[in-house]
């Protein structure tokens, strides 16, 4: 297995049993943590023909490990950001807006990570990449955000249980709105400041995949 993902799981898994153990609400919990779950499971499977780069990985473990925190407390309770609100003097915990600005962030860099790597969005004609790359990644992670919104919503509805929790609204009437906004937030500051380093990661990824087909061609 690569050497990154050996790091990438050696660093989650502590974090995904710590969560694991007495979470504040076992069904919240497998609401909050199924992403991490699935994501880890199309890393390990397309890690031969899809190997992602090292910024994507490592911002994944990070959005891996608010999800788990998240799950553990519930987003209403994680203790930090109730620290945080009293010396603030807020009138609510908003871990919840961490997770959704991670939401917006790191989908960006793996929808362009995609985009550059199987669409004509990845040249211009000038080898360089189009500019409505970036119009797209970030309308993409904006629908994302919309409907996961209505994920929400829908999971409450026919559960009835741990609605709460799972919603975290904590009375906020534009909850869902300001929930969008920081995904949003996050898919621009992925576009506009992580581009060039992303660019750089993503070269070494298909340098490397580009000398293990000409090696496998001379074995042939």
């Amino acid at each position: 297995m690569d050497r990154r993902l050996i790091w990438f799981f050696a660093l989650l898994i502590p974090v995904m049993v710590w969560s694991w153990i007495a979470p504040h609400d076992r069904f919240t919990w497998w609401l909050e943590a199924g992403p991490v779950l699935v994501a880890a499971g199309l890393i390990v499977a397309l890690r031969a023909r899809f190997p992602l780069s090292t910024l994507l990985l490592a911002l994944a473990w990070i959005h891996c490990v608010v999800l788990l925190v998240g799950a553990h407390y519930t987003y209403a309770l994680v203790p930090a950001f109730d620290w945080l609100r009293e010396v603030t003097d807020g009138t609510r915990n908003n871990y919840d807006k961490l997770g959704h600005f991670t939401q917006g962030l790191v989908p960006a860099i793996l929808t362009r990570e995609i985009l550059l790597r199987t669409s004509p969005l990845r040249d211009r004609g000038d080898g360089k990449p189009s500019r409505w790359l970036g119009f797209v990644v970030v309308s993409v992670c904006l629908a994302f955000s919309a409907f996961y919104e209505l994920i929400e919503w829908w999971v409450a509805e026919l559960s009835g249980e741990g609605t709460e929790s799972f919603l975290g609204t904590q009375g906020y009437v534009w909850d869902t709105q300001s929930d969008m906004a920081w995904a949003l937030g996050g898919a621009l500051g992925a576009v506009w400041v992580l581009k060039g380093i992303h660019d750089r990661s993503l070269a070494k990824v298909l340098a490397a995949r580009a000398g293990i087909g000409q090696s496998e061609h001379f074995a042939q």
